[in-house]
This record gives structure tokens, C-alpha cells and sequence, in this order.
């Protein structure tokens, strides 16, 4: 199937004012136009030698601007193929903070405690709504992910997917599609860390402990036990998971540890 080109109309083809315009500005301007519709879903972006004169700029340029569309899920790209309009959706909508993650993480032990408290506080809070709210069948739906888990210990990467699938029966309880793409995020911005980790079948028979600790809470509709088997779960789990980072390693607290840490200082 061959897919449109957006066209540029002759009185679109100069900037206003004649002063040459940076990345963000081309950015904008783009994203004004596909977001009015005068470059429709499905339409590839005009060529670059298009773009450079319709802005008055560098292929540098546009080639930046490009690039941070792309990275706000409004266009999509391909090696040799000029740039496809697309609608964006959550996914890409939390893929474009990959960046700021990638920042955030790299030799910065704040940060990365910081996101990883994110994911300790929304899953507490999921875990809680599950023995509250759970229906029948998301208690089978968990029961079987647990026993999937189960059975892959001492099996490195099938834990591991076992781990991931686990952790998504309750992004997925409530049919919320927000929660899910989070969850996804979650294990884009963390899996090769947790890829790094050196595993052993003791420390799968450890996970896989705290898992069912959490799957007994909600069956057992407590709220309380089951927000604090997650948080237990994934203390756990930081003191593996940190170890993969850049950051000196020689200090073992946990998030919760180190939130104290930071209040006896500030008091």
C-alpha cells in the first residue's frame, strides 16, 4: 500500500519574520500541523530537503526536530523511509520519558531510588485495591501466574517472564488501560538492570516467597497484609536490583531506609 505525503502548500514554504528557526521551533510548528490534521495520520512527513526550505533551516535541524517528535510518539521511524504521522497512545506517551529515565538513572543512586519508589508505591496501592476489590476471576488469573512462577525456578529468563507476568495481573485487575502501559514502562526502564542481576535458584525461591505472601493476603481479603507483603517483596528486590546500577554499592539501605535517613537530616 502506498501511504501519502503530506504536501506543502506554496504560502507555508518560509518561516514568519525571516530569522532562522532552531530545533524546538520546527518541532512545534510540525506538531501544530499534524495535530490540526494538515498532516494526517498515515502520511509520511515531507522529504528533509522539503522540510529545509519550508523552515529555513539545516538538515541538522530537522533532523533534531524530527527526532524529538519521534520521541513523543507523534511520528514514527524507520532507517531509509521518511517518517510516518501516527496517533499516539499511552505507550508511546510513557516511552517518551525513556530519555529523562535514562538520565535520571545513570549514576545518580537518588534517582534511581526515586523511580523505584514510584513503582513500590503503585503497586502497594494495587496490591491493597486486590484484596478489596478482586474479582473470582483475576484470583485465577493470579493463582496461575504464581504457580507459572513457581515452576520456573532455577530457570533463568523463564523466571524472569514468569516475574514480569506476575507483577501484571494486577496492573491489569481494575481494566484500567493506564495501569498496564505503566507497568510496561516499568519494565523498559528497569528490565536490563534486572537482566544484570547474577540469579540463583535460592533467590528465585526468595521471589517467588514474596510473591506468594502477596497472593495469600489477597485471597485472604487483607489490605493491610497484602500492601505490606509488596513492600517487603520489593525492599527485597531494590537490594538486587541496585547492585546493577553505576552508583558505589556499599550502602545496602533500602528506599524506605533512606527516606528516613533524609528526614533525620532535614530535621
Amino acid at each position: 500500500m502506498v501511504q501519502a505525503t503530506a504536501r506543502m502548500e506554496p504560502d507555508q514554504s518560509r518561516n514568519l519574520g525571516g530569522s532562522a528557526l532552531r530545533a524546538p521551533e520546527v518541532r512545534s510548528q510540525l506538531a501544530a500541523m499534524i495535530q490540526s490534521g494538515t498532516i494526517a495520520v498515515g502520511e509520511r512527513l515531507p522529504t528533509e530537503r522539503e522540510l529545509m526550505v519550508r523552515f529555513g533551516v539545516s538538515r541538522s535541524v530537522v533532523r533534531e526536530a524530527i527526532t524529538d517528535l519521534s520521541n513523543k510518539g507523534l511520528i514514527k521511524t524507520r532507517p531509509g523511509c521518511r517518517p510516518v504521522v501516527c496517533k499516539p497512545d499511552l505507550e508511546s506517551a510513557l516511552g517518551a520519558l525513556s530519555h529523562f529515565v535514562a538520565q535520571l538513572t545513570t549514576r545518580n543512586e537518588q534517582g534511581i531510588r526515586s523511580l523505584f519508589e514510584t513503582r513500590m508505591f503503585m503497586e502497594a496501592a494495587l496490591a491493597r485495591w486486590a484484596a478489596l476489590h478482586a474479582r473470582r476471576e483475576d484470583i485465577v488469573e493470579l493463582e496461575a501466574a504464581l504457580a507459572a512462577n513457581k515452576a520456573a525456578i532455577g530457570h533463568p529468563g523463564r523466571f524472569e517472564e514468569t516475574d514480569i507476568a506476575f507483577h501484571h495481573v494486577f496492573y491489569t485487575m481494575q481494566r484500567n488501560p493506564i495501569f498496564p502501559a505503566l507497568h510496561h514502562a516499568y519494565v523498559q526502564w528497569l528490565y536490563h538492570h534486572w537482566r544484570s542481576i547474577v540469579t540463583t535458584p535460592a533467590i528465585d525461591l526468595m521471589n517467588y516467597t514474596g510473591h506468594a505472601a502477596i497472593v495469600s493476603a489477597v485471597i485472604a481479603r487483607d489490605p493491610d497484609g497484602a500492601e505490606e507483603a509488596v513492600r517487603r517483596h520489593l525492599n527485597a528486590a531494590w537490594e538486587h536490583v541496585r547492585s546493577t546500577f553505576d552508583f558505589a554499592t556499599s550502602n545496602s539501605h533500602t528506599p524506605a531506609d533512606a527516606r528516613a535517613e533524609d528526614k533525620q537530616r532535614s530535621a
